[in-house]
This record gives structure tokens, C-alpha cells and sequence, in this order.
């Protein structure tokens, strides 16, 4: 059965699949990423995955996997297929496409991992039919990924979607990026854990503790989840203005509070347009499985635009 490998590497674990033409995911796997070991013995882990992944295809299906489609965080050039640079992973230009095809004697695809993500929930989940779409991720940071007409765009230099990094607050927080105030310092997973945890002066409490306390009513809890979605409102509205895209598609883990976010964030994002197009505001359907199957995607457009005899794109 032709099938392709996919490989969705985050900063702790690694999900990976054999997937078949139709889209089906043939066999599924998890391994740690290894990160504490080091930036080599990262690639080393990538590889041998891979490689094991290849091993099982011939077992199970009688051949190896005619391509591969990678998905990995941080800054990613796509054209030279070279992972630029992670700082949770601590790698720096990393040839990471070329070890791969050299590895497994097949075409390789590497993504960025919300774009990949976002690129699977555009053609097969929330966005699916939409000719323009935003999927934004609200994780420990905040990225997007721009879809249109069935594809994600990387940008000139591979930034495209970068959201996170929009200033909504001005002269506020200091961002590791080295501007202040940006959108992820006040609503990603992590900006509102922190504020939470201080609020209600537990340090382990978390973001989806506060979307409980929302929900009970905690008027200290109502508080800061309200800070954070004014944040991500201006943020959104910023992008609607200039993307005008028909889907809005939120993800990550902060979007798993279900209507606790979705319906004040419908609500702040409908009273700050003017002139634009408001669009449908729908959660991610795929959950964690959408990079995995998004590096899929990848690997299968690969082999539409390859003669299957070349190692790489």
C-alpha cells in the first residue's frame, strides 16, 4: 500500500504516523523529543524515528514510504529545507530535509509546525471549504498560519503568521522578541496561567484553572480572562484587516475552554470591526493530531510535484 510518513516534532514529544493516500492514519507513534540530551542528539532521535517508521511500512505494507513530511517548531525555511532555529529545541540551521532524504531514500518535506497544523485544519478540519482562512494557535505562545485557496503561505523569509508578535499594548511587557507588549505576553496558554497564578496566589495554577474559575463565576478569574480577550481581540482584528480572511480558526490549548473563550471573544472581536467582514470564529476540529496530519499533506503535495525518484524537493 503506498503510504507516506509524518512526523510532527514539538519541543517534549514527537507524533508520528504512516499515512495513506485517502488520508487514513495507517499506524500512529509517540517518542520523547530528548531535548534535555541536546540539539544533536535531537536530530539523531528525528532521524532514527524516521527511520524506524520506514522499517515498519516494509513490514506492514511491503514497501517504504514514498515520501516524508516533517513539521517542526520554530523558524523554518521551507524552500532550502533548513530548521533555522528553535530556542526549545536549542538547534541553529539545521540541514534537516537532506539528513532525512539521505536517511530514508525518499522525498522530504519540512514545515513549520502551526503552519503544517494550520494547513490540515484548512483543507480537512474547521477551515475545510474556506478560501481564505487565519488558524491561530494559542499555546505557550501565539502563532498563526494563512491559508489560501488550500495552501499555507510561509512568507518571503518564512515569518508569515507570526501574530504572537503583533504589538496590541504599546510600551507593556517585555517580549523575548525585544519588542514590548506583544499579543502572546498577555493571551497565549502561558501569559494567562501567569497572570492567573498571581491572581489567585496559587504558582501552580494554570490557564485552564482560570477557565474553571470563569466558569464558577470567580469574579478574579473574570477579570484576567477578560484582559486576555480584549488582547487577543485587538490582535484578531488587526489580522482580519489586513488578511479579510472567510474562516477564523482558533487552536492550541487555551481554545480547549470551549465557549468560556469563544463566546466572549466572539462578542469583543463583533464590537471592534468597522468597515470589515466579521467571519465565522470556530474552534479547531483536529486537535493535537493536526501537525501530524498536516506533514502528511505535505508529503503527499511533495509527490504530486516530484517524479518519485528524487531525495528532495
Amino acid at each position: 500500500m503506498r503510504h507516506v510518513i509524518a512526523l510532527d516534532v514539538g519541543g517534549t514529544g514527537m507524533k508520528a504516523a504512516l499515512v495513506g493516500a485517502d488520508g487514513a492514519l495507517l499506524h500512529r507513534a509517540r517518542r520523547p523529543t530528548g531535548r534535555e540530551r541536546g540539539p544533536d542528539a535531537v536530530v539523531a532521535g528525528i532521524l532514527d524515528f524516521a527511520a524506524e517508521l520506514r522499517a515498519h511500512g516494509v513490514r506492514q505494507f511491503g514497501e517504504p514510504a514514498a515520501a516524508a513530511g516533517v513539521a517542526v517548531p520554530g523558524i523554518v525555511d521551507e524552500t532550502n529545507g533548513v530548521a533555522a532555529y528553535a530556542a526549545n529545541l536549542g538547534w541553529r540551521d539545521i540541514p534537516l530535509r537532506a539528513l532525512l532524504a539521505d536517511r530514508l531514500g525518499a522525498p522530504v518535506a519540512l514545515g513549520h509546525d502551526v503552519r503544517t497544523g494550520g494547513l490540515a485544519e484548512g483543507r480537512i478540519g474547521a477551515g475545510r471549504g474556506a478560501d481564505r482562512f487565519l488558524f491561530v494557535a494559542l499555546g505557550t505562545g501565539i502563532a498563526g498560519a494563512i491559508g489560501v485557496d488550500g495552501r499555507v503561505e510561509a512568507g518571503a523569509h518564512g515569518f508569515a503568521g507570526e501574530i504572537g508578535h503583533i504589538v496590541v499594548r504599546p510600551g507593556g511587557v517585555p517580549c523575548p522578541c525585544g519588542q514590548r507588549g506583544c499579543l502572546e505576553r498577555f493571551a497565549s496558554a502561558a501569559a494567562v496561567s501567569e497572570a492567573w497564578a498571581a491572581a489567585c496566589g496559587d504558582p501552580g495554577a494554570d490557564a485552564a484553572d482560570c477557565a474553571k474559575a470563569v466558569a464558577s463565576g470567580d469574579p478574579n478569574a473574570v477579570r484576567v480572562w477578560q484582559t486576555a480577550v480584549n488582547a487577543l481581540a485587538d490582535g484578531l482584528v488587526t489580522a482580519l484587516t489586513l488578511l479579510d480572511p472567510r474562516t477564523l480558526v482558533i487552536g492550541g490549548g487555551l481554545a480547549e475552554a470551549g465557549e468560556t473563550l469563544f463566546t466572549p471573544l466572539r462578542d469583543a472581536v463583533r464590537r471592534r470591526v468597522t468597515f470589515q467582514k466579521l467571519p465565522a470564529i470556530v474552534p479547531a476540529a483536529l486537535g493535537d493530531t493536526a501537525g501530524c496530519l498536516g506533514a502528511g499533506l505535505l508529503a503527499w503535495d511533495l509527490l504530486d510535484t516530484t517524479d518519485g525518484m528524487e531525495v528532495s524537493p
